[in-house]
């Protein structure tokens, strides 16, 4: 009887074993000059590759932020708030520059001028505008050219002696606004300014200052307009035999110096109408809500005034003519 493993033909023949050596394998290509192709490309692939700490790994993904100018115009955006708008202008608050941006509808928004913007998408850093520092340089360069009193300054002089011609006011006040407006001019020229106390004896002064040839007199007059009482003692001044030459008195129209301080700089249009029955200078300082209960108190506001004054801009017209005109008159030769 057969055994399980064994097969026989149809025919009844027992079926021939096969050989190994019958068995044809494939062989394998030849792999005579191929080159092989290289190792995959892998972060892993070096162990000893190039040092990841190398390059800039401090890099923000954004890149690093560049100043950029906050010139009118310019589109950015805020990137806490989202805002976007170009800059229409900047200034300085407190003491910290804002930027103002306004959006597509019309819409204006202030920011702390500095870090913390876009501007296509890339980080900047907002600084003044240029055009605005040069134009802040130049009026620096022009300020330190000249004197308050629009003169041309002159660096490294020493002041004149005196010489023997003399500026009067009437009090203290005018003598500190002028030496404020034109103090480096009077020290160039070696002008004393001197105060008069009122004009109401103002022939006596000019008797005792004796003026001369060489010894000329200029007298700056509180309201000398016509008919009021300061008209009448300078005319009665000038009839001295002294006075006919060498004595120069020139006014203003205004009821006190102050009111020779444009009103704008004190935040008004005009300075106000104080009534008769109330002294002005009091007036004055309940209108702009100072203390002015004793002669301190009027002398602090004056102070205040008096720090509002930068150059001859700030003062009228009608003052600043008359000054000039009495130094031309004690300086000329």
């Amino acid at each position: 009887m057969p055994s399980e493993c064994q097969f026989y033909a149809v025919d009844g023949a027992p079926p021939q074993p096969r050989r190994v050596a019958d068995v044809r394998r494939p062989r394998p290509p030849s792999l005579a000059g191929v080159t092989p192709p290289p190792p995959p490309a892998t972060p892993y692939g070096d162990r000893y590759g190039a040092d990841v700490l190398s390059g800039d790994w401090k890099t923000p993904r954004n890149g690093r932020s560049t100043e950029v100018a906050a010139e009118p115009g310019l589109v950015v955006e805020d990137v806490e708030t989202g805002w976007v708008g170009a800059v229409v202008r900047v200034e300085k608050a407190g003491g910290i520059h804002v930027v103002h941006l306004e959006d597509r509808r019309g819409r204006t928004k202030g920011f702390s001028l500095g870090p913390g913007f876009l501007l296509d998408g890339k980080p900047v850093v907002l600084t003044p505008p240029v055009a605005a520092a040069r134009e802040r340089l130049a009026a620096a360069r022009r300020t330190e050219s000249r004197t308050a009193s629009g003169s041309v300054a002159v660096s490294g002089q020493r002041a004149r002696v005196a010489s023997g011609s003399r500026i009067f006011v009437e009090g203290r006040h005018d003598a500190e606004l002028v030496e404020k407006v034109w103090g480096d001019d009077l020290r160039v020229e070696g002008v004393v300014v001197e105060m008069l106390d009122g004009v109401d004896d103002l022939g006596a002064a000019i008797r005792d200052f004796g003026p001369g040839p060489g010894r000329r007199m200029g007298v700056l007059v509180d309201h000398l307009v016509p008919g009021s009482k300061e008209t009448r003692l300078v005319q009665q001044a000038l009839a001295l035999p002294q006075a006919r030459e060498h004595v120069h008195v020139v006014g203003h129209p205004y009821v006190d110096v102050w009111q020779s301080v444009r009103p704008e700089r004190l935040g008004w249009t005009q300075w106000p109408v104080v009534p008769r029955t109330i002294e002005w200078k009091h007036g004055i300082c309940e209108e702009l809500g100072w203390p002015h209960a004793t002669q301190a108190d009027v002398a602090r506001a004056w102070k205040r005034i008096l720090g509002t004054v930068r150059t001859y801009a700030d003062l009228e017209p009608a003052l600043l003519g008359r000054v000039e005109e009495l130094i031309d008159f004690v300086t000329a030769p």
